[in-house]
């Protein structure tokens, strides 16, 4: 790294071998996990109503909730990454953190209407007071710089966060979708300032080879874990028949293959992709967009998954299908994104898949809900099937990224 003077410049000097997440970073994992639950639970409160209205709200309210944990999330991994985590001050970051996201998940019943403070306030201070607690530690680093550019923006963006709590419902939701938005392009950008040089790191960066890598896989896996946890524990809740039976195994397996389609293999070989890239800044950046992307396909699909469990039969409401086909939809587009970053190529199967999710929708609304889900793990499963025939017989295709 560079820097081995003292004043906490040794913040910096993590170990190389540092590959896998600590224990600390775990237990913000499992915070994450009850974070994301608590999105699908707002969300199909209002995506069940009978208003049509509020049902297509909620997809808006799914973005604006869950953008922000992610974001969170990882700005955190970003710490973890760069600085050594053995160090008191890291360690206390991360549980301070951890405690902030706590906070914002226990807001989110009433996100909208009474606990707007609890949700934006822990973001806030996280985002501007994390870096700046770490500049000291950063005189003469390029990171100092790009922090320093961060906690100009985030004041901005404090603006509209708190406008955002000082309105209620739909007002709250469009300030602070587009303070979350702006908050993600920004860091895209490195945080530009008129009159500053652009650093030559990024909130993106790949630093530490293996340990960011590895930590978007267990993103990936903390939606997926947290899908199986909405849908058991919505299944404990209702009466045990052929429709609640079925969905649970359509729900399980459709959860098992899209963790199928991500790791292989553009997941299962991301560090090695990023390590060799020509632009690591560019492929770290693709790299948690593609993640974002996926969460949130994820998290939607959850939601699909309740709503079928709540309404097997009948015939499925329009924002109904944008969750049970979107979500999977949503999840493809992000790891076509993520082919690109470790094979600089464009997956044609996936691109017919989500083809095949936009097609199914029409008929889809004359039939019952739980044939849209039965639809939408065939899609998955088409896909999976797919990548195993074109691996068969070969060795292990090895990262190409762009250079």
């Amino acid at each position: 790294m560079g820097l081995r003077a003292g004043g906490g410049q040794d913040l910096l000097e993590r170990r190389e071998d540092v590959r896998q997440a600590n224990f600390l970073e775990l237990f913000v994992d499992l915070v994450l996990v009850f974070a994301l639950s608590g999105v699908v639970t707002r969300v199909v409160r209002d995506i069940t109503a009978d208003d049509p209205v509020v049902r297509w709200r909620s997809l808006t309210y799914l973005l604006v909730l869950a953008m922000p944990l992610i974001w969170l999330w990882i700005t955190t991994a970003h710490i973890t990454s760069w600085f050594d985590p053995r160090r008191r001050k890291i360690q206390w970051l991360v549980l301070v953190s951890a405690f902030g996201l706590l906070v914002m998940a226990a807001s989110l019943p009433a996100a909208f209407i009474g606990r707007g403070w609890a949700f934006v306030l822990p973001y806030v201070i996280l985002l501007c007071g994390r870096p700046l607690l770490l500049l000291p530690s950063l005189r003469g680093h390029p990171l100092g710089r790009l922090y320093l550019r961060s906690v100009f923006w985030c004041g901005g963006t404090a603006v509209l966060w708190v406008a955002g709590a000082v309105a209620s419902g739909s007002a709250r939701a469009a300030l602070w979708g587009i303070a979350v938005t702006v908050d993600i392009v920004a860091a895209q950008l490195r945080w530009p300032v008129p009159g500053m040089a652009r650093p030559p790191v990024s909130a993106w960066a790949m630093d530490s080879r293996h340990h960011l890598p590895e930590r978007y896989q267990q993103l990936l896996l903390i939606a997926l874990g947290e899908t199986v946890l909405a849908v058991g524990i919505t299944f404990t809740d209702q009466p045990i028949g052929p429709d609640t039976a079925g969905t649970l195994a359509v729900a399980y397996v459709s959860t098992v293959l899209m963790w199928r389609i991500y790791f292989y293999r553009s997941g299962e070989v991301l560090a090695e992709a990023v390590a060799v890239a020509g632009d690591r800044l560019a492929a770290g950046r693709a790299t948690g967009v593609a993640h974002i992307v996926m969460v949130i396909g994820i998290v939607a699909t959850a939601v699909g998954f309740e709503v079928v469990m709540k309404h097997p039969a009948g015939r499925p409401q329009p924002a109904w299908l944008a969750a049970i086909l979107g979500g999977p939809a949503f999840f493809l587009y992000g790891r076509i994104r993520l082919e690109r970053v470790v094979f600089d190529r464009l997956s044609i199967r996936r691109v017919v898949a989500i083809a095949a999710l936009a097609v199914a929708a029409a008929p889809l609304h004359l039939a019952a809900p739980l044939a849209a889900a039965v639809v939408a793990l065939l899609v998955l499963l088409g896909v999976a099937v797919a990548d195993a025939r074109n691996a068969a017989g070969r060795p292990p295709e090895q990262p190409s990224p762009a250079h």
